[in-house]
């Protein structure tokens, strides 16, 4: 019927197959064929049963997010599933690769669902600040019950075709041959002339439904929203599905849906969705990669031992490499151990885990490396040590392997210039635990090969890592802004502000903790060591470090943690230690509010991002946010630092850094010239 959609009738049953590459989204191009393809099925008497199928490597992976908050062109998703649900002869969705949102609306039109083995079937709406706007949030809960489907829409993950099958959201499951299976499967469903109920129809599920129950998931669930609307929506289209008609709890979910598409935090996730995208891009399209088998990790402490664990994870052997036969064997152990904890938690079989295991290879000898296609130093963050460690792989390293270091600050082109290859050196600096953190800041230095570069941003994406390219400069992008962020909030606790009220007023503007929290997470010990190797000071942070209060790990830090927790407790002896500092500098303390607050820690941020993106440290202002959003945690609903600058309006960032420049006359407020640039044409850009 069309180049995206076909059909083929094989002794009575029509199939229709969907061919709209890389992932069948159902854009307008689709969907009207797909709905004269429909509406001709329904009327022939030639087609006894339809089958729904897609070419390629997956079913419908979903609605064409570029029309998203545009007019409609018809006929829509909900148009289609309509005539589907109109349609007396079985219907049956063939799934296979992954059937998600609008994909999996459309199969839940069906009368039945098939799939592959191993298909993965979710409504991941929710990620971009949306709720499932073609019906799932009505539907679903008629095949899976309420409490199933709350689970599956507000958390938007996939789930295994074994699961759907066992949860009654797909029929039958097949090895192989999936095409096959269900054209019989159809064939079945078409003699056995049994009835075909439309699932808008079942409602022996939510009948069963405790609504207690299902009401206090509900509220177990807004408490971790952290101010996103989306999970809360989506919790009340599900209520609505249970306590109204079929059609009244379409049409709220339709109003819902609307309400959010037009939002900002719904427009800030799809900036972020796209923005990571285009942050993965390699400017050359056709560079040829180079061959990466097996990885090298020097460093098999923290972040060494959790670069290694994310290779593994992407099925990688990894040769590690350490000093001495006991911090190896420390190394290892630890990794045991961090995957003996997945399997007790059942994110990870057994059998996983041994498979794992069995990719390491532990060496206290630099011979061993010259079979790695990468290698990857996590030593100590201190020049000269990785200088050394470099000076040493450009003596056993292969010709062609990708040399990389994990630093989080230093200077990757002094780095490259102890080897005689650095065109093969570039940066990789994971965020911790480097196993789970999905960040990864890909350091491009002067002298790197662009085809060392795209290697190593294709490599993330098999690692399952969001890659961002950025330049050389001292913290490249994340932790110079988080320099930036963290200018003043010594001088905010001297001026009369405390630590739980900083905190305070990140966790209420969306961060998952404050600075402070954050710090004691981390250790105070490692600013201060990063400190003291830059002859800089914190005069009340370094106090505490002198005072061995390091934060959770010794049980005190900004904060106290009684019997092991990791609650932070508001300390007396931190707040008197504060006001003593302020006395010795004659600084009266006053009222700070949390507008205050917002304005010298996040506005600089902004600014700081300005300033990369004049520099050219970053290619684009979306990559900042895609650095900010995956590795410090701004919050997904604002889209990132720069994003939500346009959000806040830019020019009220300007004039409130311009005051406080004004005030204290510190460089971290004065107005970068590409933000003045931005307040006045609303696009980020080097001048």
């Amino acid at each position: 019927m069309s180049n995206f959609v076909s059909i083929a009738i094989e002794n009575g049953v029509a199939v229709v197959t969907i061919d709209n590459p890389p992932v069948n989204a159902l854009s307008f191009h689709v969907r009207k064929p797909l709905y004269e393809a429909l509406t001709a099925l329904r009327d022939d008497p030639a087609a006894k049963a339809i089958v729904i199928a897609c070419a390629g490597r997956t079913f419908i992976a979903g609605a064409d997010i570029t029309e998203f908050g545009k007019p409609v062109e018809q006929p829509e998703l909900r148009a289609i599933i309509a005539l589907l649900e109109t349609i007396a002869k079985p219907t049956i969705a063939a799934i296979h690769g992954t059937a998600l949102g609008g994909g999996l609306e459309l199969a839940l039109g069906c009368h039945f669902r098939v799939a592959e083995r191993g298909a993965k079937l979710g409504l991941p709406e929710v990620k971009l600040g949306l709720l499932p706007g073609g019906g799932g949030t009505v539907r679903l809960p008629r095949l899976v019950g309420a409490a199933k489907a709350l689970g599956m829409i507000v958390s938007g993950t996939p789930i295994s075709a074994g699961e759907a099958k066992a949860a009654g959201l797909v029929d039958a499951v097949f090895d192989s041959d999936l095409l096959a299976e269900a054209i019989r499967f159809a064939s079945e469903m078409a003699a056995g002339g049994g009835p075909l109920i439309p699932i808008r129809d079942r409602n022996d599920r939510l009948a069963e439904t405790d609504i207690g129950a299902f009401d206090r998931q509900a509220t177990d669930l807004a408490r971790t929203a952290r101010g996103l609307e989306a999970p809360l929506s989506c919790a009340e289209a599900v209520r609505n599905a249970i306590a109204l008609p079929f059609d009244e709890a379409l049409a709220a979910e339709r109003a819902l849906f609307i309400k959010l598409v037009a939002g900002d935090q719904s427009r800030a996730q799809r900036h972020l969705f796209f923005a990571e995208r285009e942050a993965a891009k390699v400017p050359v399209k056709d560079l040829q990669r180079r061959r990466i088998a097996r990885i090298g990790i020097i460093g098999a402490g923290t972040m060494g031992g959790g670069i290694a664990m994310a290779f593994a994870n992407g099925g990688f052997p990894v040769t590690l490499l350490e000093t001495s036969e006991e911090a190896l064997r420390h190394g290892l152990a630890t990794i045991e151990k961090n995957y003996a904890v997945s399997v007790s938690r059942g994110s990870l079989t057994e059998e996983a885990k041994q498979q794992r295991l069995g990719l390491f290879k532990g060496s206290t000898d630099y011979a061993d490396l010259a079979d790695c296609d990468l290698i990857i130093e996590a030593v100590f963050e201190d020049m000269a040590v990785k200088k050394e460690v470099f000076g040493r792989l450009d003596a056993v390293a292969r010709p062609g392997a990708i040399l990389a270091t994990n630093t989080s600050y230093l200077d990757v082109n002094e780095i490259a210039a102890s080897t005689s290859r650095p065109q093969d050196v570039l940066g990789m600096h994971f965020f911790s635990p480097a196993n789970v953190m999905k960040l990864l800041e890909i350091v491009r230095a002067d002298k790197t090969a662009p085809d060392a570069l795209a290697t190593v941003t294709d490599l993330a994406r098999r690692i399952g890592k969001v890659a961002v390219v950025v330049g050389v400069c001292h913290g490249f992008v994340g932790n110079r802004m988080l320099s930036a962020r963290g200018a003043e909030n010594e001088a905010l606790l001297l001026e009369g502000a405390t630590p739980s009220q900083v905190d305070k007023a990140f966790t209420d503007f969306g961060w998952p903790m404050g600075p402070f929290q954050m710090g004691d997470l981390a250790g105070l010990d490692i600013g201060w060591r990063n400190r003291k190797a830059r002859g800089q000071t914190a005069v009340i942070a370094d106090t505490l470090c002198e005072q061995g209060r390091f934060g959770q790990k010794t049980g005190r830090g900004w904060y106290r943690y009684e019997g092991g927790s990791r609650e932070p407790v508001a300390d007396p002896e931190v707040e008197a230690l504060i006001r003593a500092k302020a006395t010795e500098r004659g600084i009266a303390p006053r009222a700070i509010d949390a507008e205050e607050i917002i304005e010298r820690t996040l506005y600089p941020l902004v600014n700081e991002g300005a300033k990369i993106i004049e520099e050219r440290i970053a290619a684009r202002a979306s990559d900042i946010d895609v650095v900010w959003a995956n590795g410090y945690g701004f919050p997904v609903g604002k889209g990132g630092p720069m994003f939500w600058a346009g959000l806040e309006g830019a020019a009220r960032i300007v004039e409130r850094l311009g005051y406080w420049h004004r005030q204290t006359g510190r460089a971290t407020f004065e107005p970068a010239p590409v933000l003045r640039r931005f307040a006045e044409t609303g696009r980020w850009e080097a001048l």
